[in-house]
Parts: structure tokens; sequence; C-alpha cells
């Protein structure tokens, strides 16, 4: 679960399209949704979805009253991901009009704003940009980093040495399953034509996490402090990844989770 959750559950079963639907938080979105009775369609590739071409697209929206997208790039490269988010965004809000549909749902991350060195957050923003100014009536959902991202995280922070290179920063991870929760119930509410952000219930300093993450695993990486070291192309100040004071917080404990990955 995940407190206080925007806006109350419609009575009315509504069709969802959920375009990255077979990733790691749309396969979580779906169950969620078809657990209480809407018809929710898992929209990618796999099943003859491609939004990057428009092929399929018609189709799977059709009598669709709520579009969530929670598709990634496949390639981070500065313009790949552009092009990707841009392309595919243009393309979803196109199929939507068209089609009907009534609510835009999309992940962000929290601190996109604050993150405009990094390639990869010009091209987020873009696509929230895209969104606000379609006409479609949305909600953009904003994130802190998933659990499951902190691998990502010291991947891309080690050097050729083996060293791992962490700014200082704060940092309040949240566990996936409760990003998809917050995803699923703003689906099935009123459009807020805005933004609201996620985050886990801890607050921890990047590096230590980090630190103490690898030693549980025997890990023999070491953390290096460097507050110069960028976040996927971005220098962090302290608070960059931090949500605000109004963020909605997920019920699950990073010591809890990591407990059950061991």
């Amino acid at each position: 679960m995940l407190c206080g959750a925007h806006s109350t559950e419609r009575v009315l079963i509504m069709k969802v399209v959920v375009i990255g639907g077979t990733g790691l938080i749309g396969s979580k979105v779906v169950s969620k949704l078809a657990a209480h009775g809407h018809e929710a369609v898992p929209a990618s590739p796999d099943s003859g979805v491609n939004t990057l071409t428009g092929e399929g697209l018609a189709e799977v929206l059709t009598d669709a009253a709520v579009v969530v997208d929670v598709s990634n790039s496949p390639s981070f490269a500065d313009d790949d991901v552009m092009e990707f988010f841009r392309t595919s965004t243009t393309n979803i809000l196109k199929a939507e009009k068209e089609a009907g549909v009534t609510h835009h749902v999309a992940l962000s991350v929290v601190g996109t704003d604050r993150l405009q060195e990094s390639g990869y957050f010009r091209a987020k923003q873009m696509q929230e940009t895209l969104i606000k100014e379609s006409g479609v009536p949305y909600s953009l959902v904003h994130a802190t980093q998933f659990f499951e991202f902190m691998k990502g995280i010291v991947a891309g922070a080690t050097k050729d040495d083996g060293t791992v290179h962490l700014a200082p920063i704060k940092i309040q991870p949240i566990y996936s399953d409760d990003v998809a929760t917050a995803v699923a119930r703003t689906a099935v509410g009123d459009p807020v034509n805005g933004t609201f952000e996620v985050a886990g219930p801890d607050t921890f300093q990047l590096d230590e996490l980090i630190r103490d993450g690898l030693a549980a695993k025997n890990d023999p990486r070491t953390v290096v402090v460097d507050p110069k070291a960028p976040y996927f192309g971005a220098v962090l100040q302290e608070t960059t990844l931090l949500p605000g004071p109004d963020a909605r917080l997920g019920e699950t404990h990073f010591a809890d989770w990591s407990a059950q990955q061991q």
C-alpha cells in the first residue's frame, strides 16, 4: 500500500493501456489494476505495439479510458534517449486524442528539472513538456530511485580501477511495488493536470548506503566520496534527489527489502 495516495478509485471498471506493461513497474501496475477488476492491457513491442513507429497503437487504444506510460528508452545515449521520448510520446498522445482517451499517466523522476546536465533527464523533461502541452488530461508521478536501481547506480559510478565514486548526497529510495501502487491508483482516479511525488520512508546518504550494501554482499569494491562525482552526467547538490515535503511515502523500508534479497 502507499500512504496518502491521490484520489479515490472510481467504481466504474475501465480499460487501461499500460505502455511498457511488461517491465518492472509496468507488469506490477497491470497486476494491481487487474486485481481490482479493471481491464489492464500491457502494450510493448512483444505484444505488437511499437510506440516509435506507431504500429498497433490505434488498435490497442480502442475503447481505452486511460493510458499509463512507464516505458523507457532501450539506449541511454543522449541522442537516442531524446529521440525515444520525443517520438514515442508524440505518437502516444496523437493516438490518444484520436481514440478519445481521457487520462494520460506518466512516470518520471523526482528532481528531473534539477538534473538537466544529464541527457537522460533533459529527455524526460521534454517528455513532460509534451504531455503538459498536449491538451490531454494528465497526471505525472515523480518517483525517487527504486531500491532495485541501486545496482545501476553502483555500475555507473564504478571506475576502471574498481573504485565506486559517489557524491555525499541524500537519497530517499522507494520499493518498485510502492511506485506501482501509486501509479495504479492514479490511473483510476481523476487527472490532476499536475505532478505529485512518491518516495520511500527513509533517507540515506548515498555513499554510506552503497558502502553498506557492498559490504553485505562481500563485494570488495571501495566507495570513494567525491563531491564532484556525476550522477548519470549531472553533478549533484546534497538535496537534488530528495522529494519535497508533500511527497507521499511508501511503506516498505529499504532494510526490510534488502534483508529479503539476502
